[in-house]
């Protein structure tokens, strides 16, 4: 066995396949690499939310699913639907994108009642993501975002999709925490490759990883 390898960052990734090409080897594979390794969860989209669910069981590992994934600009009846269809096929975390326009035009309330849906939905079966896209954001919104989820009773917010300009950084993390404090987690994700990286998010205050590079993680390999 690798010297450096710590299965102790297991239980802070997500084990992420999101991309369109997406086969349904390739999310077995995840499925079985997160049974190995006992990551907290394997992140879909929506289509593959019941077979990993059907793969994960006994294993510990949650079924994550995505919503209104990557633009968040679905409508909140089409975001709560989606959310209640995955808790359906056995998802017990959803990770939601905000409406992104919506809270650049100051439109709180459109924004607080979107996540609020999604809760609504989701709880108490599974625990809601909220996904605010820092790199779309300037630093004033990204707190706004912080304080409306919490506002929705979700219980994490999460950086990035991995589809916008860029991913987490530790300033962000950082300002994302501050914000939220005791009352709701912090997820980085798009970017986390390798332990330095995962070690800075953590220290910032994250406790969830989005990555498909769990693995290097865990291994200590570069």
């Amino acid at each position: 066995m690798n010297a450096t390898y710590n299965p102790d960052y297991a239980k802070y990734m997500d084990h992420t396949v999101l991309k369109a090409d997406t086969t349904r080897e390739t999310v077995k594979r995840f499925c079985d690499e997160a049974r190995q390794y006992h990551f907290a969860s394997v992140c879909v989209n929506p289509c593959h939310a019941a077979y990993v669910h059907e793969q994960l069981k006994g294993s510990g590992v949650k079924t994550c699913c995505v919503i209104g994934f990557p633009l968040g600009a679905n409508t909140t009846h089409i975001k709560a639907e989606e959310a209640r269809e995955a808790v359906q096929n056995g998802a017990e975390e959803v990770d939601m994108v905000i409406n992104i326009g919506a809270l650049k035009d100051g439109e709180y309330d459109y924004v607080r009642s979107d996540i609020r849906a999604v809760v609504e939905a989701a709880h108490p079966a599974a625990a809601v993501k909220v996904i605010i896209e820092t790199s779309a954001l300037t630093d004033e919104e990204k707190k706004k975002a912080c304080e409306l989820a919490m506002e929705a009773e979700a219980d994490f917010v999460k950086t990035s999709t991995g589809f916008g300009s860029g991913g987490a950084t530790v300033e962000d993390v950082r300002l994302m925490k501050a914000v939220v404090g005791s009352r709701m987690s912090v997820k980085a994700s798009t970017g986390i490759n390798n332990r330095a990286i995962c070690d800075a998010m953590l220290e910032a205050g994250a406790v969830r990883m989005g990555t498909s590079k769990g693995i290097r993680i865990v291994e200590g390999t570069e």
